[in-house]
């Protein structure tokens, strides 16, 4: 059974950083390309940071230069490190897996909360 389960998010001041991270019970981890997404009451969810099989990466544009993506496929995770935090990037942040349509999954979700 494919289990994503997320972990690092808390309770962090403006301007703070946080360290999320991903673990994938996933046979051929290496294959897939994960994703961390966001999801803000009342918002819809939306792609945060993605990167590839290949190590590509993407971001959304309001994270650029203070996110960054990484994976370590030996341990089948996937980190996302967050700095200079606002309090607009408060969320549930979720891990997604994908090797296409058939092989799309997601974790349960971690809170991220930036308040002073």
């Amino acid at each position: 059974q494919v289990r994503l389960v997320e972990s690092g998010g808390g309770l962090v001041q403006p301007g703070g950083s946080l360290s999320l991270s991903c673990a994938a019970s996933i046979n051929m981890f290496s294959l897939y390309a994960m994703g961390w997404y966001r999801q803000a009451p009342g918002k819809q969810r939306e792609l945060v940071a993605a990167i590839t099989s290949s190590d590509s990466t993407n971001y959304e544009d309001s994270v650029k230069g203070r996110f960054t993506i990484s994976r370590d496929n030996a341990k089948k995770t996937v980190y996302l490190q967050m700095n200079s935090l606002k309090r607009e990037d408060t969320a549930v942040y979720y891990c997604n897996a994908n090797a296409g349509a058939t092989w799309n999954y997601w974790g349960l979700g971690t809170q991220v909360t930036v308040s002073s």
